[in-house]
């Protein structure tokens, strides 16, 4: 047992109380992932999507979804972001940099735009441990690399499927045309490219009076606060905050 300056014997007694929590949320977490690599083989994707990218010299290029796999790296983290916004966003848009030209109903969510902010950093350890990842938009992709561009985003892959179906056909946007927020996994194998998870929970009901955690342990800022004493706050991801970019 550990211990820490000039705490009671009741804080430590509920501390203690708590590890078990912790222990037990940790062996359900490993639980819960060795359950998902487990699943049986998912469905073969129906057709190599063609998206708009940026070809290695940086130029506008046609990229298909088997371009996305990188060598012998057979399993691809993809990111639909909600670029254009949801209809019914109401937070304030952009008011800097390229993005700002766009209308209000063409800008970016700004959630899904705080958590790529988070794991831009991240993709280079990812692509070393041998994983590849990706970004898609609805949106035309100048729209997409404008906004990398203010977020100065330098690593991950941004791409945009304002040209297909991957997105309707993939659940990141509903049947009115609104993009939802998912994180899809795809996994290449001897037959071809598989779908092999997606993040489905965010399509379940939320318990009552409790965070949606639709990504779960990807949300790097939303748990941060979960180790502090006031919690989650009441509280959204802005594009900037008392008038400028966070960055």
């Amino acid at each position: 047992m550990i211990t820490f300056p000039n705490e009671s014997a009741r804080y430590r007694t509920a501390r203690e109380k708590l590890l078990k929590k912790e222990i037990e949320l940790r062996r359900a977490m490993e639980a819960v992932a060795e359950a998902r690599r487990a699943l049986p083989p998912g469905g073969l994707v129906p057709q190599d999507y063609v998206f708009d990218g940026l070809d290695a010299g940086g130029k506008p290029a046609k990229v298909k979804l088997s371009e996305l796999f990188a060598g012998v790296k057979d399993t691809l983290i993809l990111y639909n972001m909600m670029f254009p916004r949801h209809p019914l966003e109401t937070r304030d848009v952009a008011t800097g940099g390229g993005t700002a030209r766009l209308a209000r109903a063409d800008q970016p969510c700004p959630s899904c735009t705080a958590l790529l902010d988070q794991l831009d950093g991240a993709v280079g350890h990812l692509e070393g441990a041998g994983f590849n990842f990706a970004v898609v938009a609805k949106t035309a992709l100048e729209n997409v690399v404008t906004l990398g561009r203010d977020r100065g985003w330098r690593n991950m892959r941004l791409l945009s499927s304002a040209g297909n179906s991957f997105k309707r056909d993939y659940n990141a946007q509903d049947a009115d045309g609104a993009q939802l927020p998912l994180m899809s996994v795809f996994r290449r194998d001897a037959d071809g490219i598989r779908h092999f998870w997606s993040s489905e929970l965010g399509f379940a009901p939320p318990e009552p009076g409790q965070d949606p955690r639709a990504i779960g342990t990807c949300e790097i800022l939303w748990n941060l606060m979960d180790f502090t004493p006031e919690g989650r706050p009441d509280w959204y991801e802005q594009l900037q905050y008392g008038g400028a970019c966070c960055h």
